[in-house]
């Protein structure tokens, strides 16, 4: 059995032969352009950056309109008192795919180093990009540091060779990020 780390390159397996891990990657790699156009193009901020097996990215917008499930239905809610909507996403940083199921809390905390408030971030449907995120009420415009916190994933991993994954959660924090407030 391989040894991996998450951070290696996936080798060819029983389960991943050579076509289906190009075909991983090819996912990632678009996966790769659809988050930068977030965070490059969209969202008032946003970056991504390494921490062992993962690369954890995140986004902030205006706060934003969602179907939410209600009563087995959907309902379209629109903000409140919300001005900010906060999104990450956590992908392998062994071929850049998404990894669903996890529990995502997200911590913000103002320029003065006081707590503004912690939440967990509901995994979301986007038209082209999945991602963890919520609307959040901040108390002004300016420069936040966001703290990213998830345990491992309690999904079950295929492949022998490139299966033993994921074992740690992690925990990031990203300085200076800039918000601006508003409702879209």
């Amino acid at each position: 059995m391989t040894k991996q780390d998450g951070t290696n390159p996936l080798v060819p397996s029983d389960e991943g032969d050579k076509k289906g891990l190009e075909l991983g990657r090819a996912q990632g790699e678009a996966l790769t352009r659809t988050l930068r156009h977030m965070t490059d193009e969209i969202a008032h901020d946003g970056r991504e950056v390494q921490s062992g097996e993962y690369l954890v990215a995140y986004a902030v917008e205006e706060a934003e309109g969602m179907w939410v499930p209600k009563g087995g239905d959907l309902e379209w809610t629109e903000p409140d008192d919300e001005n900010a909507h906060i999104e990450v996403a956590v992908r392998d940083a062994a071929d850049g795919r998404l990894i669903p199921g996890l529990k995502v809390e997200a911590t913000v905390i103002d320029g003065d180093g006081k707590e503004i408030g912690t939440h967990e971030l509901p995994f979301l449907w986007h038209p082209y990009l999945y991602h963890y995120g919520r609307n959040w009420t901040l108390p002004a415009d300016g420069s936040y540091t966001l703290k990213v916190r998830f345990e491992a994933p309690t999904f079950s991993r295929h492949d022998e060779k490139n299966g033993r994954r994921f074992l740690k959660g992690a925990e990031v924090t990203f300085d200076n990020v800039k918000v601006e407030r508003g409702q879209d």
